[in-house]
């Protein structure tokens, strides 16, 4: 199968496309069917009370209504306006989730692969369908070939083009026995061959759990969800019996004063419509949606709803060194001559036998050599020098060059080199080596054939800006932990630079998920990255893990997110949109809880009839009674549309305190809530005026 996910990278400006929006108007209709409401217990009322005021407009008709049809009719028309907005509201980001899903499903293919009888590359291989390939299977791609299935490299290395599921186009190193092991169906081999033990079944795979996630098919409500539903539901209920029992007490008092007449059944309805939290109830499904789409267009798969929930409570960050802190190269930061030599000559001979070393460190050589000293870079060719490359085994490289053997490499393998040409290893050396080792940095040692010239300093480079960022987290309430195999004493001071709050030096899988456990038991919520197949069991324990898709298939198994770009930063950008979800639903939901001005508009206009003194609460000076009541349901309507694009967007995310945020959610939402529908209504009643509709 072959897919590809750029499009899943949409504009950030761009909300909703057209062919999404006139989706969401079909489905919005499709979703009045029963079957569709009643998983909304706030809607289904409003749903419950439009077929109910359609009945009373039907019996009017007939002449033998409450109040006027045409009266009944305008609120009808605007009760199923309600429940059609709150279902636009979940069918735009149904849509907008549904379209990324399609980008995946619209290119996937079926290919043939190359099936083995046991995990050893060569022939014979047993050309068969992706689809009949089982979990346990073994299989060979060769280059330019498609990787049929998910599955754990056995045998081979191969660089891979995995464009099509992170939307990068640098291909990656897949090798057997590794953290760089696991390769996903649908991605292509750009050279060399790989054996592939398949992982999951057809259906299972990664990319299948990847649609269904994002399509939303099952999504799960979260338990803060529920817990909020639950709340709406018991508003719900309280104020359904409170309207109940006004209909008998409206009846009872037209008679005991022998005037008015009681309030009608139809204004009961539109009386409970506005009373209950139809603004949150209407976009509660939105936002969880929406939150889940955030994390893809963050190029990060949530393999379920509760982690993009759990994300936003997260008060403990474990975060790697390597690549998260660092920039995960070291670079070269000092020349460090022995006695008797002098910077420029370590320097240069430094530089003489890093030109050919391509590594981020041997460039880094280079450079420091040519701004310090102005040593510029050689032409290879021209050199006529024979470079000795690095290896695993010797772990040293160099040149030879005009009768010279110049050599970088750690201080042991060095040591050893010159010794075997009847060099020595002078004291003063030693102390340069423990020295950068203190500081935390890594020595690599310099020699001329028998003679030891210094120490160049590599350190761990923290990254532009991460110490201002733990600052923010700080603000936030959360605690990060670096973690990190590096001794004690690097450590500490690569923590003590990047600003972290606490860290834990020469980490093994088990020291990892005692940390964990211990946080945990302490009531912290811990989120962590991982890529590693000794990552699995604390990824497994923390609350929220991040696994990295270039890493193991235990580590993604083991996770509850994947980061398709593979970086271990994203961790922060992750929690800060776990935070603008459950932001997002607290604001809207004080918003709604806050309407209350929407009770001085329609209660004194609801009982009229009944008790005309109340017309003196009328402070909005409303035309009508029945302007009043039709202007609020109008706006009780029309404020769902309005509030889509920040239900969809997201409140913005600032890291302040929980005390500064409630404040500001209350003076915001609150304080919105309460003064909107003043103006709203007002607005309305005025136009309906001067349309003659009042």
């Amino acid at each position: 199968m072959s897919m590809q996910v750029t499009s899943s990278r949409s504009p950030r400006g761009s909300l909703v496309t057209g062919d999404i929006f006139r989706q969401a108007l079909i489905d919005a209709c499709r979703k009045l069917l029963p079957q569709y409401q009643w998983r909304n217990p706030v809607m289904f009322v409003v749903y419950l009370g439009s077929i109910l005021t359609t009945t009373l407009w039907l019996q009017a008709l007939g002449g033998h209504g409450e109040a006027s049809a045409r009266f009944i009719l305008a609120i009808t028309l605007w009760l199923w306006f309600t429940v059609l907005f709150a279902n636009f509201a979940e069918a735009i980001a149904e849509g907008r989730s549904k379209a990324q899903a399609a980008a995946l499903r619209s290119v996937k293919r079926d290919v043939v692969a190359k099936k083995l009888e046991r995990p050893k590359y060569g022939p014979p291989a047993i050309p068969v369908s992706s689809a009949q390939l089982r979990k346990g299977d073994f299989f060979m791609v060769e280059a330019r070939d498609m990787i049929p299935a998910d599955g754990e490299v056995v045998e081979g290395v191969a660089s891979v083009n995995e464009s099509a599921i992170t939307g990068e186009s640098a291909p990656v190193i897949r090798e057997a026995g590794g953290d760089f092991s696991s390769v996903t169906g649908g991605t292509q081999v750009l050279s060399d061959w790989l054996v592939v033990r398949v992982t999951s079944d057809p259906g299972h795979a990664f990319l299948d759990r990847m649609i269904a996630m994002v399509e939303g098919a099952r999504r799960q409500k979260t338990p803060n969800e529920i817990a909020l539903l639950i709340l709406l539901v018991g508003f719900t209920l309280i104020f359904l019996k409170t309207t109940a029992t006004l209909l008998p007490f409206s009846i009872y008092s037209v008679e005991v004063a022998k005037a008015g007449s009681p309030i009608t059944i139809t204004v009961l309805v539109a009386l409970l419509v506005c009373l209950i939290t139809t603004t949150i109830g209407g976009l509660l499904s939105a936002i969880g949606l929406a939150g889940i789409g955030r994390m893809l267009r963050a190029n990060v798969i949530a393999t379920s709803g509760r982690a993009v929930e759990a994300a936003g409570d997260v008060d403990t960050l474990l975060l790697d060194k390597t690549g998260t802190i660092t920039l995960g190269n070291r670079q070269a930061t000092g020349f460090l001559p022995k006695r008797g030599v002098t910077e420029r000559e370590l320097a240069d001979a430094a530089q003489l036998a890093s030109l050919a070393d391509e590594t981020p460190e041997g460039r880094s050589i280079v450079v420091l050599a040519k701004q310090k000293f102005g040593l510029r870079e050689r032409n290879v060719n021209e050199l006529g020098a024979t470079f000795v490359h690095f290896s695993a085994k010797t772990r040293m490289s160099g040149v030879d060059l005009d009768g010279r053997q110049i050599r970088k490499g750690a201080a042991d393998a060095i040591r050893t080199w010159v010794d075997a040409k009847g060099g020595g290893y002078a004291a003063d050396v030693g102390t340069l080596v423990s020295d950068v080792a203190r500081r935390g940095s890594t020595p690599l040692v310099v020699a001329s054939d028998s003679e030891i010239l210094g120490v160049i300093e590599l350190k761990d480079i923290v990254k532009g800006g991460i110490k201002e960022r733990f600052a923010e987290l700080r603000r936030m309430g959360i605690k990060t932990v670096m973690i990190t195999g590096d001794n004690k004493l690097t450590a500490a001071a690569i923590a003590a630079e990047a600003g972290v709050d606490d860290f834990l030096a020469e980490a093994t899988p088990e020291a990892k998920l005692m940390l964990i456990r211990e946080h945990q038991t302490q009531g912290r919520l811990v989120a962590m990255t991982g890529d590693g197949t000794n990552d699995a069991p604390a990824l497994a324990q923390a609350d929220v893990a991040v696994a990295m898709n270039t890493g193991t298939q235990a580590a993604k198994e083991a996770g509850n997110m994947v980061d398709l770009d593979s970086n271990p930063t994203k961790l922060i950008e992750i929690v800060e949109i776990g935070k603008q979800l459950l932001i997002t639903r607290g604001a809207l939901t004080t918003f709604s809880i806050s309407n209350v001005s929407k009770y001085f508009a329609i209660i004194p206009a609801a009982f009229a009839t009944t008790y005309p003194e109340l017309n003196a609460l009328n402070i909005m000076h409303l035309a009508t009674p029945e302007s009043a009541i039709f202007s609020a349901v109008i706006f009780n309507a029309l404020i769902i549309i309005a509030l889509i694009p920040l239900a969809l967007k997201g409140v913005r995310y600032r890291a302040v305190g929980a005390a500064r945020l409630l404040r500001d959610n209350l003076l915001i939402y609150g304080m919105g809530g309460v003064i909107a529908p003043f103006i709203g209504i007002k607005l309305i009643d005025m136009i309906l005026v001067h349309l003659g509709l009042a």
